[in-house]
């Protein structure tokens, strides 16, 4: 083997190394000091215009589902029952809601059983909303059973995650 050779895969193999430190540093660190929180209303709202004046805006000028009509039947919100966010209300408006620790999330969850990317709330063609487990460690349950496969989701069922337990309401 040539002297370039050797150094060439000496230098690859040392840098290989370094990225392995970087990335466990970054895990540590994030595992000790957690994700970063923003106050509500304030930073998201002011990132995202349209969805904070959707929120605000009265039923009567709210969009309605694809179809043109609103199922008689169908969720308007989803709301936080239990949980440090209890309270917190966000309006259904087609759009897919995503739970988790990380700070992009729809629904930020400060819960030592939530992961990052823990799950996601869609809505499918047919105006039924639907929840899916992305892949999470401690899992997500619907009505005492962890889900599996996307499901969907009984007006008032209960939606687990850790701590907190989400509902779809009218």
């Amino acid at each position: 083997m040539s002297e370039l050779t050797l150094t060439v895969m000496r230098l690859g193999f040392l840098a290989v190394l370094w990225l392995f430190v970087i990335v466990a540093v970054q895990v540590i660190r994030s595992d000790l000091f957690g994700t970063r929180v923003t106050q509500r209303g304030s930073r998201r709202d002011a990132g995202r215009p349209q969805q904070a004046a959707a929120r605000q805006a009265p039923p009567q000028q709210r969009q309605q589902p694809a179809g043109g009509r609103a199922r008689r039947n169908a969720p308007t919100k989803l709301v936080v029952t239990e949980g440090t966010l209890t309270g917190t209300t966000v309006a259904l408006q087609g759009q897919t809601i995503t739970l988790g620790r990380a700070h992009d999330s729809t629904i930020v969850l400060d819960d030592d059983y939530a992961s990052s990317r823990h799950a996601r709330i869609y809505p499918d063609r047919d105006g039924q909303w639907i929840v899916e487990d992305l892949g999470s460690t401690n899992g997500t349950y619907l009505d005492r059973s962890r889900l599996t496969t996307p499901t969907p989701i009984p007006l008032g069922a209960p939606i687990r995650i850790g701590k907190t337990v989400i509902e779809l309401r009218k």
